[in-house]
C-alpha cells in the first residue's frame, strides 16, 4: 500500500457520495447539534484520490459526545461515514432501524457470530465508496491524561484484510461537552450528569478539533502473517497521537476540563514519553 499525497485543497470542496436520506438527514441535524454546543475546528483532509473509494478512518475515543464531532467533522469535508456499531445499538427502537437503514456495520463482540461479522464488514469495506470509521481502543480512554490506550488490533485486521488505507483521525475537545458518566443506566440519577454537562455546553462553547492525518504506512505489513496485526495496530496508534499532540499543546499532561465521572484507572502506552 503506497502512501497517497496529501491533497489539502480538498477538504472543504470534496463532495460526499450519495448515503441514504436518513443518514443524510442524521447528519444534517447533527452538525447543527454540534454546532451548537461548540466551536468546530477542522484541519487536515482527506486526499482527493480517495474519494469514492474505499478506506478506513481510525479515531481516538475522548467521549461520549466524540462521535457527533466526528460526524460533523467529516460532513465539513463532504463525507458521510458509517461506523461500525456494537448490535445494542442497532437494535434499539426508534435509533435502531434509523441506523441500519444508513449502512452501519454491525460488530457484537465476544459472540458466536463475530468471526462471521468480521468477514462481512471486510467485504462490505472493500466494496463501500463512504469511509468506515472504527475507535481501536474499543473505550472511551482511561488513561489519567485521556491520550489513547492500548487498544485491540481489530482496525489494523480489517484493514490488512480488505486491502485499504487507513487515515488516522486525531480529536480533543469533545470531552468537554458531556461527561463520561457510568457504564450503564439504571435511572435518572445515570443521566443526571450527562444532561446537565450537555445542557450547559452551548453556555460553555468548548472547542472541539479534530484533525485528518496523512493515510498511515502499511506497506510493510500483511494479512494473516503472524505480528503484523499488532505492528500495523502500533502504526495506526502512533499516527493517531502524533496528530493528537499539537491539538492538545496547551494541554500535555492532563485535561484542562475536569470529569469527576470517568475512570482514570488505566495507561496510554502512547503517550509522548511514555514508551511502548
Amino acid at each position: 500500500m503506497v502512501a497517497l499525497r496529501h491533497d489539502r485543497g480538498s477538504s472543504s470542496r470534496g463532495r460526499s457520495t450519495r448515503a441514504p436520506l436518513v443518514w443524510r438527514a442524521m447528519l444534517a441535524l447533527d452538525h447543527g447539534v454540534v454546532n451548537l454546543a461548540g466551536r468546530l475546528r477542522v484541519s487536515g483532509g482527506v486526499p482527493r484520490s480517495l474519494r469514492g473509494k474505499p478506506f478506513l478512518m481510525a479515531a481516538n475515543h475522548i467521549g461520549v459526545f466524540d462521535a457527533f464531532v466526528l460526524m460533523a467533522a467529516c460532513r465539513r469535508l463532504g463525507l458521510a461515514p458509517r461506523f461500525m456499531l456494537a448490535g445494542g445499538l442497532l437494535d434499539a427502537p426508534v435509533v435502531g432501524p434509523a441506523l441500519r437503514a444508513s449502512g452501519h456495520l454491525r460488530v457484537d463482540r465476544g459472540s458466536a457470530s463475530a468471526v462471521a461479522q468480521f468477514a462481512q464488514a471486510a467485504e462490505a469495506l472493500r466494496t463501500s465508496t463512504a469511509p468506515i470509521i472504527v475507535y481501536p481502543e474499543g473505550r472511551i480512554s482511561h488513561d489519567p491524561g485521556l491520550w489513547p490506550e492500548r487498544g485491540k488490533t481489530g482496525a489494523s485486521r480489517l484493514a490488512l484484510s480488505a486491502g485499504v488505507p487507513v487515515i488516522p483521525v486525531s480529536q480533543w475537545g469533545a470531552h468537554e461537552a458531556v461527561y463520561w458518566g457510568t457504564e450503564t443506566v439504571n435511572g435518572l440519577a445515570d443521566i443526571l450528569p450527562l444532561a446537565r454537562s450537555g445542557l450547559t455546553s452551548p453556555v460553555r462553547r468548548p472547542t472541539f478539533r479534530v484533525h485528518f492525518g496523512d493515510p498511515v504506512d502499511l506497506s510493510p505489513f500483511e494479512a494473516g502473517r503472524p505480528g503484523d496485526a499488532v505492528k500495523a495496530h502500533a502504526a495506526i496508534m502512533r499516527a493517531i497521537t502524533d496528530g493528537l499532540v499539537p491539538l492538545r499543546a496547551d494541554e500535555p499532561d492532563v485535561p484542562r476540563f475536569v470529569d469527576p465521572t470517568r475512570p482514570t484507572d488505566g495507561h496510554s502506552p502512547w503517550r509522548p514519553g511514555a514508551g511502548s
